[in-house]
């Protein structure tokens, strides 16, 4: 990849964010496209985020991605939310168009896109996604779209669960919302139920374990989705894979999400086939 002065910059913001693999997917496809763009990763710690994302127009930066901590406090300050933005109260990217702001968010979008690409259906049946912060509302909405029957909801605090179901209240036609805590995940009666189980949160990653959880009371088809990705199965994975159960991480909804980025930035359609090579190359699954 050449830089000269016509090279245009696209980035992700985090902290931390040195274990981004979005620069190899976006920038194989920069390559693959022969745009003059490159995309890079910046250490924004949370009291610069304002500076930080207030400086895309001065630097004619197209367009940033944003990942933990910033997707929630970047909302006040861009000018313009897509309703999508809105309705999950975060934004992942934002688009700069002749020094407007623009926030969206592809989260949602992105997961539902793998579940479909993967033949994974929900239709009418239950799903059980474990956590209600950012990731879980993204995993309420695409398994909502998807005509899930019913969604249970775990999370460590039951009242932050409530919140977000009833924040969704109006684009969950068709879907049953309940909310419980992590108990419900050592029910075997919960489980027997379950066609999909999503973790939405890092559980387990720092501390090596994850919550109880009756595995072996899933049906033999349930499907055990991790929203995180990793190089080696996650400790919410791993008991799953164990038993033989059909299982996936979060690297298909990074995939994909960075690809409906990547058409947001640069008004293109993305070669998903080239980052989806450089994604798994970085993930050493090639």
């Amino acid at each position: 990849m050449k830089i000269s002065g016509r090279t245009r910059f696209t980035a992700v913001f985090g902290d931390p964010v040195e274990h981004s693999l979005s620069p190899a997917m976006h920038n194989a496809a920069y390559e693959a496209l022969a745009l003059e763009r490159a995309y890079l990763a910046f250490h924004v710690a949370p009291g610069d985020l304002h500076n930080a994302i207030r400086a895309l127009p001065a630097l004619q930066i197209v367009g940033v991605n944003l990942t933990v901590p910033h997707k929630e406090n970047a909302i006040p300050i861009v000018a313009h939310l897509s309703q999508e933005a809105r309705t999950l109260g975060a934004i992942n990217c934002v688009i700069n168009r002749d020094g407007e702001l623009y926030g969206d968010n592809t989260d949602a979008r992105g997961l539902e896109r793998h579940l479909r690409e993967s033949g994974i259906t929900v239709d009418r049946r239950m799903v059980l996604i474990v956590g209600a912060g950012g990731a879980g509302a993204s995993a309420l909405l695409a398994c909502a779209r998807l005509g899930a029957g019913a969604i249970l909801m775990c999370n460590r605090t039951i009242d932050r669960g409530i919140k977000l179901a009833n924040r969704f209240t109006p684009w969950l036609s068709g879907t049953h919302v309940e909310v419980g805590g992590l108990e419900e995940l050592a029910n075997p009666r919960v489980l027997a139920r379950a066609a999909l189980v999503i973790n939405a949160t890092p559980m387990g990653l720092k501390t090596g374990g994850f919550a109880r959880l009756e595995y072996e009371a899933a049906p033999a088809h349930c499907i055990f989705y991790d929203m995180v990705y990793a190089r080696e199965a996650t400790p919410f994975l791993a008991p799953a894979l164990a038993l033989g159960r059909p299982t996936f991480d979060g690297a298909g909804m990074l995939l994909n999400q960075g690809a409906l980025a990547f058409e947001l930035f640069n008004n293109v359609t993305a070669p998903i086939a080239v980052m989806r090579a450089a994604l798994m190359s970085a993930l050493g699954r090639s």
